[in-house]
């Protein structure tokens, strides 16, 4: 059984911290010794990132996959996600990390379904390329000189103005990346269709429930989820569960069968098969999977 994977608390490098940073990865690689973790294995963050890679080619771990990054590539990672970096000589970039408050301080007037589609896994990918010809870069080297200087006049606001504009650029690039996810009464609909998965998902994994909740079919909801997410929405709900299971079987020293009915089946056989179902490993193998 592997160890319990550590979590990562936002921790201030100085006293006059706002609840953001801007971290070098080469400073987070050369302290990985120290730092109690190894970067390089999975690791749970609890707070949100941002991670810029400037040069070279390699990979990002992200809830359980390894996704492609090289120069000029966003990572989206959001509170509670599994994260994990690999380090090389060529890879360079930068974290900008931030509390759920610094965020609400920079956005008080943000529209839910922003900070839905922002925060939300199941309808983009974790990974951005920037185009070589987009204005993201200028206006991330303003924040980095900006955020580096000491007893600058109002560095506060000034910071703040720049990192809403370079998510503001980061969000439109996105957004001709998903043409598809236009329509907001659907977006709003299927937020709410995972709030509703995480109150209750313990109780049903039944689609139809969840369409009755919603006040509407069956057939409705699994358009909706079809257009946004190209999946069922019975593909929608196991993949969160199949989600919760892996961060609890790699967080702790769980049984599976104390996991099943923590999960809300009644059988653990049944979670076993579901699990086997949806990942082709049973929760045992997986776990020895990410030990190699």
């Amino acid at each position: 059984m592997i160890e319990e994977i550590p979590h990562i608390v936002f921790n201030p490098g100085s006293e006059e911290n706002f609840g953001f940073e801007i971290v070098p990865i080469e400073n987070i690689a050369s302290k990985k010794e120290a730092q109690g973790h190894n970067p390089e294995k999975p690791h749970q963050l609890k707070f949100y990132n941002f991670i810029f890679y400037t040069s070279g080619r390699g990979r990002h771990y992200v809830d359980f996959k390894w996704y492609p990054v090289e120069k000029n590539t966003l990572v989206y990672l959001t509170k509670d996600q599994i994260n994990a970096f690999e380090f090389s000589n060529e890879l360079k970039g930068y974290c900008l990390i931030f509390t759920e408050a610094y965020f609400v301080s920079c956005f008080p007037n943000i529209t839910e379904d922003f900070v839905f589609r922002l925060f939300n896994s199941q309808l983009f990918s974790p990974i951005l390329k920037i185009p070589d010809n987009s204005e993201f870069e200028m206006y991330f080297r303003l924040l980095q000189s900006e955020y580096g200087k000491e007893n600058s006049f109002n560095q506060r606001n000034v910071v703040n103005s720049l990192f809403i504009i370079l998510l503001s650029k980061a969000e439109s690039i996105r957004k001709t990346r998903s043409s598809d996810i236009k329509d907001t009464s659907k977006t709003r609909c299927f937020h709410r269709f995972t709030l509703l998965i995480e109150k209750h998902y313990k109780k049903t994994r039944s689609a139809s429930f969840y369409a009755k909740e919603l006040a509407i079919t069956y057939k409705h909801l699994n358009s909706i989820c079809k257009d946004l997410a190209h999946k069922t929405a019975k593909n929608v709900i196991d993949d969160f569960v199949i989600l919760q299971a892996k961060r609890r079987l790699i967080n702790a020293r769980i049984k599976s069968t104390d996991l099943a009915y923590e999960l809300g089946f009644e059988d653990p056989t049944n979670f076993t098969k579901y699990f086997k179902k949806n990942t082709s490993f049973t929760p045992n193998s997986f776990i020895k999977s990410l030990e190699k």
